[in-house]
């Protein structure tokens, strides 16, 4: 199941990257009306959300700033950011960085059971592919948006 995982992850991140590679920069920020965030939002929520699932962030992984809770978490919006706010280009390379984190996932961590299940995931490779239908549901997102902006 773990390499039907990562195909998956691989097939998904993909076609994230590909889009963010043509993304005009100039719209990353803009929040049409009717959404409730921006396409830098969206890419910077993927990012942390995936860590969460995968790597246990903030408490387990020191692979993003701690910050990335406060921007990108769930319930979080651009409105209320302050400081420094990585570049929509900074999170499309730790994207990258990240499929190859979780490709070096050892297969056999897939069937540990979770200690708490989370969203009727019980196993570790069941919110993997939560993760997964996860980014995709927001690079929907980032399509309408950019089609509508």
């Amino acid at each position: 199941m773990s390499e039907l995982l990562f195909k998956s992850f691989e097939l998904t991140r993909s076609f994230l990257l590909k889009n963010l590679g043509t993304l005009d920069e100039s719209i990353a920020d803009v929040q049409p009306e009717g959404f409730n965030n921006t396409i830098h939002w969206h890419v910077g929520h993927i990012l942390t959300v995936a860590e969460q699932f995968m790597f246990g962030f903030p408490k387990k992984s020191t692979n993003l700033p701690a910050g990335y809770m406060e921007l990108f978490a769930t319930g979080t919006k651009p409105a209320d950011w302050k400081g420094d706010i990585p570049s929509v280009n900074e999170l499309t390379e730790q994207l990258k960085e990240q499929i190859k984190r979780i490709k070096e996932i050892p297969k056999e961590s897939f069937n540990e059971r979770l200690k708490t299940p989370f969203l009727g995931q019980e196993t570790f490779g069941e919110l993997a592919n939560f993760a997964i239908f996860h980014e995709a549901n927001h690079l929907g997102q980032i399509h309408s948006m950019k089609r509508v902006i």
